[in-house]
């Protein structure tokens, strides 16, 4: 008779009910987002979040990722660890860099050279803001803003033989060799070997285009790299038995001369951007891997 009947009456109140509810938890969401974010732009919600990152377990939260991989035991090698590093340029920088973001506690940077605008092409201390810095003094800008807590010991000279016995290699846990020189590179290895110390030493970046062409070898395993035949042969004759390096089989490509004037070396080798940053990290990665993954299971073994 079209009179709506009490049953279907009380389906259109559930509806209007329903939509209603519905309505009304919308609102609460949305007064609640807005009024999360009037929070958290007032600096309460960031400061609940540090604390909550900080309250993450015993990892400290700057090195977590890296704790994830290597471990406790392999991060606390890590932060008890001296690595110098002997030139902080190209190859040198980037290794610098990994190791500092990898919780390394102590480097020691030995370089004497100033950033200059040909370095911006390559080197990660160098910008507009470091040039005419010494490296040295850049790159420990760089690690106390990575990690404020590093100990950092900084060397404005060259190493060379003559400048050899200003440092005392029993007090480094690794070496890294990122310098330029044939008969200092040389003289590294030497005193390396002497006093037990691990090195890596760099072979020749210059004038390469392949980043994926380098590898990690013994010395007397190398071949191709004319830097890595001399060092063969030099290296055979001082009587170290062994070394660690860097090194690439890919030929040198010739540069065309460019603007520099440089009279202090016969001729300047060309660089990218990619090439000495893939040695470096190769450099560093191998060290962060000794200090920190070997040694345990040399302690696990009973042989440390």
């Amino acid at each position: 008779n079209g009179t709506p009947t009490l049953s279907f009456i009380a389906f259109q109140s559930c509806i209007r009910l329903e939509q209603s509810i519905y309505d009304f938890a919308r609102l609460v969401k949305q007064f609640f987002a807005l009024y999360g974010k009037l929070l958290y732009n007032s600096g309460a919600g960031r400061r609940v979040d540090r604390a909550g990152c900080e309250g993450m377990g015993n990892m400290k939260q700057e090195f977590s990722r890296t704790e994830m991989l290597l471990g406790k035991a392999g991060m606390a090698y890590l932060a008890a660890a001296r690595v110098a590093v002997f030139g902080v340029g190209g190859v040198g920088g980037y290794a610098v860099e990994a190791l500092a973001r990898s919780g390394v506690g102590a480097l020691d940077l030995i370089d004497k050279d100033t950033v200059c605008a040909s370095n911006l092409n390559r080197q990660i201390i160098a910008t507009q803001a470091t040039l005419g810095q010494y490296k040295v003094d850049a790159a420990k800008a760089r690690i106390l803003s990575i990690n404020p807590a590093a100990n950092v010991r900084v060397y404005r000279m060259f190493y060379l033989p003559e400048t050899a016995d200003e440092f005392d290699f029993s007090q480094y846990d690794y070496v890294i060799d990122a310098i330029d020189t044939v008969s200092g590179k040389l003289q590294l290895a030497v005193q390396a070997q002497a006093a037990g110390v691990p090195v890596i030493s760099s072979m020749g970046a210059g004038n390469k285009l392949d980043p994926t062409a380098f590898e990690v070898a013994d010395i007397y395993e190398t071949s191709v790299c004319p830097l890595a035949r001399v060092m063969r042969r030099e290296l055979k004759k001082r009587g170290v038995a062994r070394l660690k390096v860097v090194y690439s089989k890919e030929p040198a490509l010739m540069p065309e001369p460019g603007d520099e004037a440089d009279t202090t070396r016969r001729q300047t080798p060309g660089s990218t951007a990619f090439v000495p940053a893939v040695v470096g990290l190769i450099l560093a990665g191998e060290v962060v891997k000794d200090i920190a993954l070997r040694r345990c299971v040399r302690e696990r073994e009973g042989t440390e």
